[in-house]
């Protein structure tokens, strides 16, 4: 299928997956953060590549990760957790869904929150306005 050199081209990878309705991004990343239920992954300053498929995306993630246990850093993560929790209750949009906003559009802070306000919360509906 890529021919019988032992290698392929770059330049006709690009053009069968264009073909075929794929489409790659290099995402410029400071951090990653995966979530288990025990543990979270850190990956500073990793290698991201989003993979955009007929509609749905793949984010790959390459780097070194550090294993942390989940509520690493004491009394200040679960304050933190309470602190978004009370603003989700009380109406409030919490920190991280304006920080997804922004990171996916490149709006402020302010642009954001106002988004995710006027389409409450719903982090799709708020990306779709400001982009």
């Amino acid at each position: 299928m890529f021919g019988g050199g032992g290698g392929f081209d770059p330049r006709k990878m690009e053009q069968m997956m264009e073909q075929m309705g794929i489409d790659m991004d290099e995402l410029d990343a400071e951090e990653v953060v995966i979530k288990t239920a025990d543990s979270e992954f850190v990956f500073d300053a990793p290698d991201v590549t989003k993979m955009d498929a007929r509609g749905q995306a793949t984010y790959t993630v390459v780097g070194d990760p550090e294993e942390r246990p989940r509520g690493a850093g004491g009394d200040a993560s679960a304050v933190e957790s309470a602190d978004e929790d009370a603003a989700a209750d009380e109406g409030g949009i919490p920190e991280e869904d304006v920080e997804m906003v922004q990171m996916r559009t490149g709006a402020s802070e302010a642009e954001a929150r106002e988004a995710l306000e006027d389409n409450d919360g719903d982090l799709a509906a708020a990306v779709a306005q400001l982009e």
